[in-house]
């Protein structure tokens, strides 16, 4: 069952069941890989992203926290286990939106490009073949990549296709 936006239906992008129990025995091993640990606040972190596939806040991810045991998270164990998934590849921070995802590319360093619907806010993460050139163009320049985040905003299939004006509605007043 999808979620309802403005006269029309998105499918969720969210990981549940199988796929989410395989993605974070994935990551557990990507961490053990690199001599990383998937602590349990990492781990319930990057289930939480999973589960939204969508671009969360970290203040929304504190109050999903609680576990089975009702325990809360303070902002610098959210914030430490946002940046160690970061740095492992396992999650993007989305600038524009001060938000963060779970990763859905290639495992391993690769630049994260993401479709960003105005109307909806449905994001994307989508491969795009400017990683390699981008780099050979920063390595010519004399610049080391750590990271490369591309965010294009417009509007999903479904957004497009309806009439905009609730968009145009808002503007004027």
């Amino acid at each position: 069952m999808g979620t309802h936006h403005a006269g029309h239906t998105h499918e969720p992008l969210g990981l549940s069941g199988r796929a989410l129990t395989a993605g974070l025995k994935s990551a557990e091993a990507r961490c053990e890989t690199q001599g990383q640990k998937l602590t349990p606040a990492r781990r319930r972190v990057l289930e939480l992203l999973m589960r939204a596939g969508q671009p969360v806040k970290a203040y929304d991810l504190i109050s999903s926290f609680s576990g089975s045991v009702g325990e809360t998270a303070k902002p610098p164990t959210i914030y430490r286990a946002l940046e160690f998934l970061e740095r492992e590849g396992l999650a993007h921070r989305i600038e524009s939106l001060s938000a963060y995802v779970a990763c859905r590319g290639e495992p391993g360093g690769h630049a994260a490009f993401f479709l960003i619907c105005d109307c909806c806010g449905r994001t994307e993460e989508i491969a795009a073949p400017v990683d390699k050139a981008l780099r050979g163009l920063a390595s010519e320049a004399g610049y080391s990549l750590q990271t490369v985040s591309i965010e294009a905003r417009g509007r999903c299939a479904a957004c497009r296709d309806e009439p905009s004006e609730h968009v145009h509605a808002q503007g004027h007043g």
